[in-house]
């Protein structure tokens, strides 16, 4: 819709003219329960285009009143400018006492605002759209109980879709809300209510909440609805004697009430509290601190200041791996170092997002590290988070830290790995180089200096010049301003005696970002010691890499390692490489490399090399066949698990790629009955062992463990475990639909819904296949959860051929579909529809065929066929490696 997509320019010319006293706020949410068309299972009717109706046109969505007052002042009196909402329908409009017609000015998104004074009051009461795609107020009815519960989501843009306002994220100002509910509801907004709840008619109450501290638009929240609600305190004596208390909440639907352990939630909680303030010496600023829950969560977690909202799937049904915890850990702290990074002191533009972002992550890693009991934390973030970055950096699509936002869209697009991973790496390399004090003194005087405020990329650089007394600017160039991720060598050379003469480290970059950065390296020595042969460190020396090679200091003299590592222990951001003789060691002995870390390092290297073309992928899946079952750190065996899967099913050569598979799946197998009876490490494999199962004894082996025919000893084969099995014989053609349904009816559940639209979608049938498709790409009575599910049972890699049709279609389909849809839903088809098992030159051809025809589609979706372009191309390389590499079994 024209006006949606507001733009840089617009934003900087509004807030040059406008500044804004405040907000109230009244949503009557009474129209969430009873009568009213239903827009897929488990979910309400909703706009996903913010139209007044569906793309069919048949059905109106469910709305709710939204009254707002925004009281602003203008510079310029007497000029024009718009105020944001996206509405089925505007019931009026008035400006400084003067009715406006709402026919006349608002266009479905914005608002025309003429003839300003230098004081202004506008108010405007609408009819909003509960939504169903996770954007604006979304709406959730529960299959358990049919129990409705609502929760907002906004960023970047989406409180527009809830109340009229200045959708940019410098015009701060505080809110406050009033919502009118029915009586036996929590209700919940970033601030604490104020009193009681008074009677609104029958069955109803209105709560009115204390105004909040200014605040960004599109952190503001209201969460409604039945839910179950555990309450605890925080409580902190600071530096002043007096005594902070933040009344702390944890909620969750009340059909999860029974998997809720909100105790583990409150003490990573405390702990983090505990944490930032130790180290940012600014009491948190806004009153109590809820963490909400909520089901049909699109990312993981939103920073709402005092009212945090969470993806469900954090409430664990069934049993899961310490990596669960970990990561949900990781999440509560990245979105508690929000309410400083972000909420108390926010980015004028989406430019500087990842002045939010980048340290929510790398703050959130060092407290889980050093508050909590997840004290390997930083493993997790070498081998997950900076694989998503040095991914995101090598795409076309790729751009500095600090970015070049024109619009809305490209902002939406840009929650991305290099925002929040490379950030994060980028400040961890940061704190090394200017020291900890520094960095975190540079922190305090920020959150002082601009508290309640915006800043852009020099405000940070000023505080942390004065704080290290270093000159940011070139490093900030380096490291902020350009993008793409350098690969470094070592290079060494020994004397007679076997002892190194010189070690160097060569750095490289690709031509199209071909900047050589600065970085802080540990270089490792390793060889095998003992009886066991164990490859263990036994030198080390730390270097200032700049330029194309520089000399280690430090190693010469040492006798020749069997294993160099640079980077050891992931002081910097970039993609190690090996020479020969260390690379010739990890095939024969990485099981034997004790330091965790250091094997955690490895692995991604190795990765690294494959998806680069550099390693044939039966020799990576060769490495995981041998060394995965030695590996202690479950959250790294579950991501050589991902990474396994991956090198199967894109970057394996064709014509043995089911041979590939078939000795994955036996290896899979043996390491799932080796494995301890009731640990992760067995969970772990049970899991990929249903992703790569291919026999038909594979398959009766599923079979067995779900119907109870077949038994593994300490394996508890429980709800999700049972779907996660069932999964891969629906698209073997094993369970049919009578089968799906009936595991259905043991888990009438709004997870149990999920997994069975997954199940129904993969079944290797056309007429499946059409139906799902249809279901996703040409209507919108899905949710966006069920959207989800439907997507990733359509895409299932034994049934290329079955598949093939649908290439073409998505061509056609996607420009029709990002017009129509909401941006969230056109994302998730454009990036899961994209042909990518058609792996042959012909798709990558059509893909080029559509850029080109289509140089004047949005930038943000020809974002996404570019990287799903780019991604296929990678495979094509990755295969062709594969396939030169070997005519017979891999050399690992």
């Amino acid at each position: 819709m024209p006006g949606e997509n507001l733009t840089r320019d617009e934003a900087r010319e509004r807030a040059g003219l406008l500044s804004v006293d405040g907000y109230e706020v009244a949503l009557d949410l009474r129209s969430a329960v009873g009568t009213g068309a239903e827009g897929g299972a488990g979910t309400g009717s909703g706009a996903g285009t913010g139209s007044a109706a569906g793309r069919s046109g048949e059905e109106k969505p469910r709305t709710f009143r939204s009254t707002t007052t925004i009281r602003f002042r203008c510079s310029e009196p007497g000029a024009a400018t718009f105020a944001d909402l996206i509405a089925p329908s505007v019931t009026s409009v008035v400006l400084n006492g003067r009715e406006l017609d709402p026919a006349a000015v608002f266009d479905g998104a914005r608002i025309a605002l003429e003839g300003l004074r230098a004081e202004n009051v506008l108010t405007v009461d609408a009819q909003c759209a509960y939504s169903r795609t996770g954007e604006g107020l979304h709406r959730f009815a529960d299959p358990e109980d049919g129990e409705v519960y609502l929760y907002t989501q906004y960023e970047p843009a989406d409180a527009r879709r809830v109340f009229a306002n200045f959708e940019q994220p410098d015009l701060k100002a505080p809110f406050t809300f009033s919502v009118t509910a029915p009586a036996d509801w929590t209700v919940l907004s970033n601030s604490a209510a104020e009193g009681a709840p008074e009677a609104a008619g029958p069955g109803a109450l209105t709560w009115q909440f204390v105004p909040t501290q200014p605040i960004s638009t599109y952190i503001t929240a209201v969460v409604a609805g039945p839910y179950h609600y555990v309450r605890d305190r925080y409580s902190r004596t600071l530096a002043d004697s007096s005594v902070l208390e933040i009344p702390l909440g944890a909620l969750c639907r009340r059909s999860l009430a029974k998997h809720f352990d909100a105790d583990d939630i409150f003490t990573v909680t405390k702990q983090g509290l505990d944490f930032f303030h130790e180290h940012f010496d600014y009491p948190y600023p806004f009153g109590k601190y809820d963490q909400a829950f909520v089901p049909e969560y699109n990312i993981g977690a939103m920073e709402n200041p005092g009212c945090v909202t969470f993806r469900e799937e954090f409430v664990f049904r069934s049993k899961v791996t310490r990596t669960s915890y970990e990561h949900r850990a990781n999440v509560i702290l990245h979105e508690m170092a929000h309410m400083w990074f972000g909420d108390l002191v926010t980015m004028e533009w989406w430019d500087d997002l990842w002045l939010k972002e980048s340290f929510a992550d790398f703050m959130g890693a060092l407290s889980l590290v050093e508050a909590t009991r997840f004290m390997d934390g930083w493993i997790t973030f070498a081998n997950r988070r900076k694989a998503w970055a040095y991914r995101a950096d090598q795409l076309p699509s790729t751009h500095p830290v600090t970015a070049d936002i024109q619009d809305l869209e490209d902002a939406k697009l840009n929650f991305d790995g290099i925002t929040y991973a490379k950030g994060a790496s980028v400040l961890k390399q940061l704190v090394a180089y200017v020291g900890r004090d520094a960095f975190m003194e540079g922190a305090r005087r920020y959150f002082r200096r601009h508290a309640y405020g915006n800043t852009r990329l020099e405000h940070l650089l000023d505080v942390l010049e004065e704080t290290s007394g270093r000159d940011m600017a070139e490093w900030s160039q380096a490291w902020l301003e350009t993008a793409g991720v350098n690969s470094l060598t070592p290079q060494a050379t020994y004397d007679s005696r076997g002892r190194i003469i010189q070690l160097a480290v060569l750095q490289e970059a690709p031509a199209s970002h071909a900047t050589l950065r600065p970085h802080r390296v540990a270089v490792g020595l390793y060889r095998r010691e003992g009886v066991e042969g164990a490859l263990v460190r036994y030198a080390r020396a730390e270097a200032d890499v700049a330029g194309p090679r520089t000399v280690v200091s430090g190693l010469a003299g040492a006798e020749r390692p069997e294993l160099i590592l640079v980077n050891d222990e992931d002081l910097t951001y970039c993609k190690i490489r090996f020479d020969e003789v260390s690379l010739d060691t990890l095939r024969k002995h990485l099981g034997d490399l004790t330091d965790p870390l250091a094997r955690a390092l490895c692995w991604s290297a190795l990765w690294n090399l494959t998806r680069d073309g550099l390693m044939p992928a039966r020799d990576y899946l060769g490495l995981v066949q041998r060394f995965a079952g030695q590996e202690s750190d479950i959250g790294v065996l579950q991501m050589l698990h991902s990474w396994a899967k991956s090198a199967l099913v894109h970057y394996a050569a064709p014509q043995w790629r089911e041979e590939s598979g078939r000795e994955l799946s036996v290896s899979a197998l043996r390491e799932l009955r080796l494995a301890e009876p009731g640990s992760g490490h067995q969970l772990a494999w049970a899991r990929f062992f249903a992703q790569v199962a291919i026999t038909p004894a594979d398959l009766q082996l599923l079979s067995g463990l779900l119907d109870g025919t077949a038994r593994i000893d300490g394996l508890d084969v429980d709800q999700e475990l049972r779907w996660t099995f069932l999964e891969p014989l629906a698209s073997h053609g094993v369970a049919d639909a009578s089968v799906i349904g009936a595991e259905l009816t043991r888990d009438d559940t709004a997870s149990g819904k999920r997994h069975q639209v997954r199940c129904l979608a993969a079944r290797p049938s056309a007429e499946v296949k059409a139906q799902a498709w249809a279901d996703v790409v040409e209507s919108d009575k899905l949710s966006n959860a069920l959207v989800e599910a439907t997507i990733a049972g359509f895409v299932q890699p034994n049934q290329r051929e079955l598949l093939a049709p649908y290439a073409p279609r998505y061509f056609a389909a996607i420009e029709r579909v990002w017009q129509e849809r909401s941006i969230e839903i056109a994302m998730a088809i454009v990036r899961g529809l994209f042909p990518s098992l058609q792996d042959d030159p012909r798709t990558l051809e059509s893909a080029e065929a559509w850029l080109d025809a289509h140089t004047d589609a949005p930038s943000a979706l020809r974002r996404l066929v570019l990287e799903a372009h780019d991604d296929l191309a990678r495979a094509l390389r990755a295969q062709e490696c594969d396939a030169g590499a070997h005519s017979g079994a891999a050399v690992v």
